[in-house]
């Protein structure tokens, strides 16, 4: 299981707490970005296919708009001619298509608002990654620094530790001189020196219509 289950999760995720909570905060922020990114792709990639469906029911929108005014046309046609049957029929086509006209224009409005909408979602969940991004740079750089502040810490203890030797085999030969000249004087003496130093780490509208044609074809025969 990812460390995010869905986007609201990650955009309402606190990178900081995460990290804090972490016993290993460098592999945890290398997880997080890794699960932003493929969530990214995964945004873009369904905004993709509503770009597509914006681009179909445009074109559907369009069809529909201009079929319902070919029929107002054909209605106008018909009364000019008498045939108020016909311009009855056509003006209930093209009723039928304003109705088409308006759920597709619905349809059309809801994928714009969800295109806005994941948009918004792509523009936060990429701030994020670059969020993930700086503290991971962050915590590279304090690596880096304590590493090497433990290198210097070894090396000081390692250069104290190699002066202590160097002490204690000054120490070591001084006593062998002063054994030497104790021997020297032949005096025996059993001392074990050098062994104590060894033990040290997410059908309304086409009637008012019919007759508003009959008016506007009345208006214009008087024209």
């Amino acid at each position: 299981m990812g460390i995010f289950s869905r986007l609201t999760d990650i955009v309402n995720s606190n990178l900081t707490a995460l990290l804090d909570k972490a016993e290993d905060p460098k592999k945890m922020i290398r997880l997080i970005i890794q699960e932003m990114e493929e969530t990214l792709i995964e945004v873009r990639s369904s905004s993709a296919k509503v770009i597509a469906d914006k681009k179909t029911a445009s074109r559907r929108l369009i069809r529909l708009q201009d079929e319902a005014a070919q029929w107002g046309e054909k209605a106008k046609l018909a009364i000019s001619k008498n045939r108020e049957d016909l311009a009855r029929g056509a003006l209930a086509e093209k009723q039928a298509l304003l109705d088409e006209v308006a759920i597709s224009q619905a349809d059309f409005d809801n994928l714009d608002e969800h295109l806005a909408h994941l948009t918004d979602e792509i523009d936060q969940l990429q701030l994020k990654i670059n969020d993930a991004r700086a503290k991971q740079k962050t915590l590279q750089m304090r690596h880096k620094t304590v590493e090497n502040r433990v290198k210097v810490k070894r090396q000081s203890h390692k250069n104290a530790v190699n002066n202590a030797f160097d002490k204690l085999d000054r120490f070591e030969r001084r006593i062998d001189q002063l054994e030497g000249e104790l021997e020297s004087y032949d005096i025996n003496s059993d001392s074990d020196l050098s062994s104590q130093f060894e033990d040290l780490e997410k059908d309304e509208k086409i009637n008012s219509e019919l007759e508003a044609l009959k008016q506007q074809l009345q208006s214009e025969k008087e024209k």
